[in-house]
Order: structure tokens, then sequence, then C-alpha cells
């Protein structure tokens, strides 16, 4: 039986995918083109005719996964009471960590010298709308909303560094992790909740 030959877009889909994976493995420094080819079963020149090299594949890759991490952040953040969207917005990273493994690895790993987009691009603009938010709830409470950008930046970096951890854990499971972090964010040390557990409204 003669194997179907791929078109162009499929072969771009399967080198990104591949790549995706050795990346996410090796690391930049250590992933290689020739690998990357070896395990799409083509030459090393038609990842060059695709990307121009591992620098081209790589930084599709990481644009596609930033991409499709703001959005599933964003839409969390989007809707709800402050408190809703703050669960959401940490439950949709921590999906997101689950479901795209390798994507995350590679995310949280340092854009190569000249790189201009990567994740703590991601979470600068996380902290501009989780402070938002922030602020909103601070009004209300007659608390100095000048310190959302504080309590955001806190935030934020809290939920970044716990997914890092999660990512090689995975216990608890997500639901019992967010309702933890945002028991924390939320209630405070003061009011700290013993048996935390994400609202109704979620």
């Amino acid at each position: 039986m003669v194997r179907q030959r791929m078109s162009g877009s499929q072969r771009r889909e399967q080198l990104i995918s591949v790549g995706r994976s050795v990346f996410a493995a090796r690391g930049y420094d250590a992933a290689s083109v020739e690998e990357i080819a070896a395990r799409a079963g083509v030459s090393k020149p038609v990842v060059y005719d695709h990307f121009g090299g591992k620098e081209g594949l790589y930084a599709v890759v990481v644009d596609r996964e930033m991409v499709r991490l703001q959005e599933v952040i964003t839409q969390a953040l989007a809707k709800g009471r402050s408190r809703t969207r703050i669960e959401q917005a940490v439950l949709a990273l921590l999906t997101y960590v689950e479901e795209h493994t390798d994507g995350f690895q590679i995310l949280v790993r340092d854009v190569p010298q000249g790189g201009d987009r990567g994740y703590a691009t991601l979470l600068n603009d996380a902290v501009g709308q989780v402070s938002h938010i922030l602020g909103e709830a601070f009004m209300r409470l007659g608390l100095d909303p000048d310190t959302a950008v504080l309590y955001g930046q806190a935030l934020v970096g809290m939920v970044s560094m716990t997914a890092q951890w999660w990512l090689d854990v995975r216990t608890p499971d997500k639901e019992a992790v967010a309702a933890h972090i945002v028991n924390l964010c939320w209630n405070g040390l003061a009011r700290m909740e013993s048996h935390p557990v994400l609202s109704e409204d979620l």
C-alpha cells in the first residue's frame, strides 16, 4: 500500500506537533533539527524549507501556545463576580497545564535571545486584567484601589508558581488546588477557611 503524500500545510502542522514534543522534552538548546526531522520522517532540509531553522519553528510553537493560553485566561476573566472570575482564571490555567502539558513546559522556559513573546509577557497581561478586577472589589469594600496592582502581581505570581509545581506533582486535583489558591487570595491569612471549596456559581 502506497502511503499518501502530505500536503505542504499538513507537513507544516506535523512538524509543529513534533517540534512541540521535542522542545518540551529537551528544551530549546538541547533540541535539534536532526531529531525533529527524524521523528517526522523527513530530511533536515524540509524543516528548513518550512521554518528557516530551529529558531523559526520554536517561534511558531511558542506563539501558538501563547495565543491558546491567553484566550482561555481572557475568557475566564470576562464574566462573573470578582471572586468567580478569579476562580475561573486559576482553574483555566490549571486545565491548560493538564491538557497541554508540552505547551506549558515550553512557555515556562526562557525564550531564546531576541524572542519578544513568552510566558512573562502573558503574565504581565494577566496582571493588568486581575488588577482591574481587584480594584473594583477594593472600592466596594472601602479598601485602597491603588494597591490593586500590588495584589494583582502577588496573585498572578502565586498562581504561576503553583501551576509550575502542580505540573510535576498533579495532586491534589486541580479543583482543590484552585480552591486553596483563591482561599488564600480572597480570605487572606486572617480569614483562612479550613476546608475551602469553589463557589456554587462556577
